[in-house]
């Protein structure tokens, strides 16, 4: 592949140009980021569409294990939120997630280990759950 560029005298014009001046240098890089950016922002732009009718047929055609799956992350969404407005530690938060644990509602127990393949059946206070990845 980079036979291509070292034959092309525009390659090599572009390469000669940037090591010789520091501004060319600094006004490619930018172009080279802010060109595509202002591209894929435009693409987001055209291809979002806020439609309400559009929102509203697909909430009603939501298979229902979607809509329980929004419920149940809009409720985490309110607790975890509740949790920083009332300035609480939610580092435990973080360290069950990197044991592949859940934390739980129950207060006095914020965290709960991961039940045992050979146990089929949760204890009765156990809810927590194997992250999916």
């Amino acid at each position: 592949m980079s036979i291509l560029w070292e034959k092309s005298g525009t390659w090599r014009w572009l390469v000669k140009r940037t090591k010789e001046s520091k501004p060319f240098f600094i006004g490619f890089a930018t172009i080279c980021g802010v060109v595509p950016g202002v591209i894929g922002y435009g693409v987001m732009q055209f291809t979002n569409t806020r439609n309400p009718e559009l929102e509203a047929r697909l909430r009603q055609n939501a298979r229902p294990d979607s809509l329980m799956m929004g419920k149940v992350n809009q409720e985490r969404l309110a607790e975890y939120l509740g949790e920083l407005q009332r300035k609480e530690d939610t580092n435990d938060r973080y360290v069950a997630a990197l044991r592949g644990e859940t934390l739980t509602r129950n207060p006095y127990v914020r965290i709960q280990p991961i039940p045992n393949q050979s146990n089929t059946e949760a204890a009765p206070g156990q809810k927590a759950k194997k992250e999916v990845k």
